[in-house]
């Protein structure tokens, strides 16, 4: 009786020891994880957005507000400044919007056209992409709220740098290019290359390729072909929708190297709980649908600015997009909307009676892993 009770307490000292040594390795496991992402919060340039700085409209009437929850809306830049990690100021050649449906994971796509004459802030009317070299982020923002009734609150900008490093820890992306993409990828592709200090080889033929960070960023930079910045925005989209589809299958060792490598190349106004909710639900998102704004324009040449692309009008443009994006066929701009959409109209000339470019065939990418086969993917949908 006396072993047994004896061999009985050593099993509860036994038992109790495990039980703490669990514990312990549990402990120390979560402040190991907690100290990584801590580590990774203080390597991410984070610039932090209250609403007041957002610029959203305070005129949005009761049925806007009531459209606008259930999504997400966030606003994406791509800088072209030629240079690394330099977010302050710059010239944003990607100008895009991605809304989130958050009960579907369900994501539209929107490329505002980076030429398009829009209240920039401060009363000037200019490129929008000025807005973002004038004043920054925070400016950009603004610049989409008070223009299109929007109400986004976050943001987040990659340079070329941040583009090459993330497609390269995917494996590169597949896409298919032309032969003129193909020649337009080998002439510019010394640009990046110039930012990274890589030497990327040629392209060496066309059709479904297999492309490198470098030669996938070079792609979504092509403009001078057929259809101009309208295509372009187009190809940065067809990135965009490629990246997401191999994030979807990476392996959680792939992602940690991308979390790694790209922590210190963006700037967000995203908190690091924010960024976790989006990473977590990634295999659940799907690009639904993509287009361009406007989608009624023209293009003018401009005093001091160029060719420039010219809503016609804005207040139609933005009706047709608050449609398009949370299905509002009872929209009504706000006051501040109309306001800008006139401005507009008396400083260029233009009106809904203007003869219209038709960018129809270069919207719809979702599903796209080329420029040649964007109009199959919009018969198909």
């Amino acid at each position: 009786m006396a072993d047994n009770r004896r061999r009985k307490k050593r099993k509860k000292k036994k038992s109790k020891k495990v039980v703490i040594f669990i514990f312990e390795v549990l402990l120390l496991a979560i402040l190991l994880i907690a100290a990584y992402f801590i580590q990774m919060v203080n390597r991410i340039d984070y610039q932090s957005m209250d609403e007041s700085e957002a610029g959203i409209n305070d005129d949005l009437d009761a049925n806007t507000l009531e459209s606008l929850e259930g999504y997400t809306n966030i606003a994406l830049f791509g800088l072209d400044n030629r240079s690394k990690n330099n977010y302050d100021r710059g010239n944003s050649d990607v100008v895009m919007i991605a809304s989130i449906n958050n009960k579907t994971k369900e994501i539209k796509l929107v490329s505002v056209y980076r030429d398009t004459y829009l209240s920039v802030g401060n009363g000037k009317y200019f490129k929008c992409n000025n807005a973002y070299a004038t004043g920054g982020a925070k400016q950009a923002v603004q610049m989409l709220n008070s223009n299109l009734d929007l109400d986004i609150k976050e943001y987040v900008c990659v340079d070329w740098a941040a583009m090459v490093e993330v497609i390269d820890d995917l494996g590169g992306l597949d896409i298919e290019i032309t032969q003129g993409e193909m020649s337009q990828i080998n002439k510019y592709k010394k640009d990046v290359d110039l930012v990274t200090g890589k030497t990327t080889p040629d392209v060496t033929q066309y059709g479904m390729v297999h492309l490198d960070g470098t030669q996938a960023t070079t792609y979504a930079r092509i403009r001078k072909l057929a259809g101009d910045d309208f295509k372009r925005a187009s190809r940065q989209r067809i990135v965009l929708e490629a990246m997401l589809e191999k994030a979807k299958k990476a392996d959680i060792g792939t992602l940690t190297s991308i979390c790694n490598s790209v922590v210190d190349d963006i700037s967000t106004s995203m908190s690091l709980s924010q960024m976790l909710s989006l990473a977590k639900s990634v295999t659940k998102y799907k690009v639904a649908s993509t287009t361009g704004f406007p989608l009624e324009l023209t293009t003018k040449h401009m005093p001091s600015m160029g060719d420039t692309v010219i809503p016609a009008d804005l207040a139609t443009n933005v009706k047709e997009i608050h449609e398009y994006l949370f299905d509002d066929t009872n929209y009504v701009p706000s006051q501040t909307v109309q306001t800008i959409s006139s401005t507009i109209v008396n400083n260029t000339g233009i009106t809904t009676e203007a003869a219209l470019i038709n960018t129809k065939d270069y919207n719809e990418t979702a599903g796209a892993t080329g420029t040649d086969n964007i109009k199959k993917s919009t018969e198909e949908n």
